[in-house]
């Protein structure tokens, strides 16, 4: 489907001529990527429900992407090559779909991984001899490489789940055990629904004493591991540097608060912060930046701490929130204005990837963008149907892949993100609005075109009268719709 671009005339153009060029994009639960003419008057008389203002610009604006995940590619080689080129084109090439720009990969396995495995399983290696990325050769590095065919500068950060098993106190690669029929039933009589999840075929064989406990560090806390553990990141930014891609970014610990069944490991702040003054040096020698993260409580000071740190400060160039950790993204901007500040990964739904969720997923994102994100990522770029994981749970992904029928579609979330990730181009400004109408995110683009995108979550369709500058558009938006404008900047 045509792109559709709304173009807005500079103020010295005609009324009529402004109405003429006129059009925007629309996404509905059953019309997914519409463009249509505006049916609708402009002009100065109108009275604005919402006034976009283009000189007060906040935060820039570093990109959109998702994660490269095991399943993600495994799922992808069930369909015919023709349509895996057509699915990385339409993410990934410049100015044909999703426009990717930024986008995430773990160190060794994550939750939608294959299975657990490391780059060093060999006990005791301190000197990383038996380091090898081997395993990745078959998934995440062609993964990559394809989308690097169509966007060349797509720009990739990093992070572990878990470091290599003999590094932890518990020697094992996860840090909860699998919940029993038993323990499920508990979860539900205290009111905790497990949504999304199926436990029925998974297994970690975790034991009771190798559990481990938020707040508390699961890695070895002595020099000689944290040494050989930077060096171990240090290993990996080379080897795939040698494959032809370059991490520009590293994150220590993907949610270093969180015990789950798959790869995980707590730490506390103070034990992280320790850490980054041993990985800080590797990763200064090789030009990549450290980020703190992933924050995923709503807890300020857990990011205060490695941001006061002399230990670390000097080496934290941004923080990535995600989940919970959106509760501390604002207090964080407000203190740390000019942070850079990523939101690192959507929530993940249930399986279902339906229009509600979609929805919910428009609340996060205004959420993130008004508190401070430069970036959004997210999760998980492609599933089977279902959207299962080896550890059992269902979640959502812009692609389903049908098992059956070997074909595949889109999903709802694929589209909202679109409506911002196609026109929203990195170097933009946020922009900020003051009116009576809030449901609505506006940038500006580096070229001074203005982008908003906007929702009407009502019943009805709905007129909303939006001032920009001396001008005002007053689009009739369907009922429960998400909308964008691009209005042209002046030369």
């Amino acid at each position: 489907m045509k792109k559709a671009i709304l173009l807005l005339a500079s103020a010295g153009i005609s009324l009529q001529s402004i109405a003429q060029k006129i059009t925007w994009v629309s996404s509905t639960k059953t019309a997914h990527w519409v463009a249509g003419n505006l049916k609708a008057s402009s002009g100065r008389g109108s009275a604005a429900d919402v006034e976009i203002l283009t000189g007060s610009p906040k935060q820039t604006v570093s990109g959109f992407g998702g994660c490269f995940n095991e399943l993600g590619y495994t799922s992808l080689q069930l369909l015919s090559a023709a349509d895996r080129q057509a699915i990385m084109k339409e993410l990934f090439a410049p100015g044909v779909g999703a426009n990717f720009t930024i986008c995430r990969m773990p160190v060794g396995a994550n939750d939608f991984s294959l299975n657990w495995y490391s780059y060093d399983e060999t006990d005791g290696d301190f000197l990383l001899k038996d380091f090898s990325i081997a395993h990745d050769m078959h998934t995440l590095v062609p993964f990559i490489k394809n989308a690097q065919k169509f966007n060349p500068a797509l720009k990739l950060w990093a992070s572990p789940w878990s470091p290599p098993q003999w590094m932890k106190k518990n020697k094992h690669y996860a840090a909860a055990m699998i919940p029993t029929k038993e323990m499920i039933k508990k979860y539900e009589e205290r009111g905790i629904k497990l949504t999304g999840m199926d436990f029925s075929n998974a297994e970690n064989g975790l034991k009771p004493d190798q559990v481990g406990k938020e707040g508390t560090d699961m890695f070895i806390q002595d020099d000689r591991y944290f040494k050989t553990y930077a060096q171990y990141f240090g290993k990996f930014v080379d080897a795939y540097r040698q494959q032809g891609i370059k991490i520009g970014m590293v994150m220590p610990q993907n949610e270093f608060n969180s015990a789950q069944v798959f790869p995980s490991c707590t730490w506390t702040a103070h034990g992280l912060a320790k850490f980054v003054s041993y990985l800080g040096p590797q990763m200064q020698q090789r030009g990549v930046n450290i980020f703190f993260g992933t924050v995923e409580r709503a807890n300020e000071k857990l990011t205060d701490t490695l941001l006061t740190s002399p230990e670390s400060a000097k080496y934290i160039k941004g923080v990535g929130f995600q989940w919970a950790g959106k509760g501390a993204i604002a207090g964080i901007h407000q203190r740390y204005p000019n942070l850079a500040l990523y939101q690192s990964e959507q929530e993940c739904g249930d399986g279902q990837n339906d229009w509600k969720y979609c929805c919910y997923t428009w609340d996060l994102m205004k959420h993130y963008f008004n508190s401070g994100a430069s970036a959004y990522m997210y999760w998980n770029i492609a599933l089977k149907e279902g959207g299962i994981s080896h550890w059992g749970w269902r979640q959502n992904s812009l692609v389903s892949v049908d098992t059956t029928n070997r074909t595949y579609k889109f999903n709802y979330e694929y589209y909202l993100l679109k409506h911002l990730s196609h026109y929203v181009k990195p170097g933009a400004k946020l922009l900020a609005a003051s009116g009576t109408f809030n449901n609505l995110l506006a940038f500006k683009n580096p070229d001074n075109s203005i982008v908003i995108v906007i929702q009407n979550d009502g019943e009805a369709d709905k007129v909303v009268n939006i001032k920009l500058g001396n001008k005002t558009i007053s689009p009739l938006l369907k009922a429960d719709s998400f909308n964008t404008f691009l209005l042209a900047g002046s030369k």
